[in-house]
């Protein structure tokens, strides 16, 4: 075997593992065996100061506004989308990644 055919077979295991892998990862995080990466988060808000003041009619309806929203849409569903799209995206760059270098492997092999 001459050294381009097994840096070919070494390349083309490399690029499968990086697929497997990331496919592997993505698996288990969509099905909530493992945490995703958090790359957005949401800044906690202390609102106790709001408590200790007198709240104004319009505050109290901004108030009673934002509770009922939050109750439709709670807060932490959106970092947690945006994380899930962004690992979306990266495992879809390491899946891309791995084709080409697994391509550029099976060109080695057949020469």
């Amino acid at each position: 075997m001459s050294f381009k055919k097994i840096f070919g077979w070494f390349l083309l295991i490399i690029g499968v593992s990086i697929i497997f892998s990331s496919l592997y990862f993505s698996y288990n995080i969509f099905t909530a065996k493992t945490d995703m990466p958090k790359i957005f988060k949401m800044p906690e808000e202390d609102i106790s100061f709001l408590k200790e003041k007198e709240l104004s009619i319009q505050e109290e309806m901004q108030q009673t506004i934002e509770e009922q929203i939050g109750k439709i849409l709670p807060a932490s569903t959106i970092p947690a989308l945006l994380n899930l799209v962004a690992w979306s995206i990266f495992a879809g760059i390491m899946i891309l990644g791995g084709a080409q270098i697994s391509g550029l492997g099976i060109k080695l092999i057949k020469q």
